[in-house]
């Protein structure tokens, strides 16, 4: 059974850093697609980053390029949102995500099959 976890998350001043963490087990593909998405109140999910834990084909959405890095550590199945410079505007909850494949670039909600509980992420003026 696939099981996605995340944490990492909290409440920081703008200017701030978080990591956030997302656990994964049960999967048995050899490469997979896990990817970062994140929701704030009264808007509409948001894809922010994508990666293969093969390491391969990774995007990071202009939104957040340049202050957000996504990465994966094989050993621990774990991937990483290291969250740099943060605004007020990226205040949300932070879900992680995994499918089998993804198209580079294309973060739609309804392709993945497998998620998280989902961690809040909450940045103050």
């Amino acid at each position: 059974q696939e099981h996605l976890v995340e944490s990492g998350g909290g409440s920081v001043q703008a200017g701030g850093s978080l990591t956030l963490s997302c656990a994964a087990s049960g999967f048995t593909y050899t490469t997979y697609c896990m990817s970062w998405f994140r929701q704030a109140p009264g808007k509409e999910r948001e894809g922010v980053a994508s990666m293969y834990t093969d390491g391969g084909s990774i995007y990071v959405a202009n939104s957040v390029k340049g202050r957000f890095t996504i990465s994966h550590d094989n050993a621990k199945n774990t991937l990483y949102l290291q969250m740099n410079n943060l605004k007020p505007d990226d205040t949300a909850m932070y879900y992680c995500a995994a499918e089998h494949s993804c198209a580079y670039g294309v973060m739609d909600d309804y392709e993945y099959a497998h998620w998280g509980q989902g961690t809040q992420v909450t940045v103050s003026s």
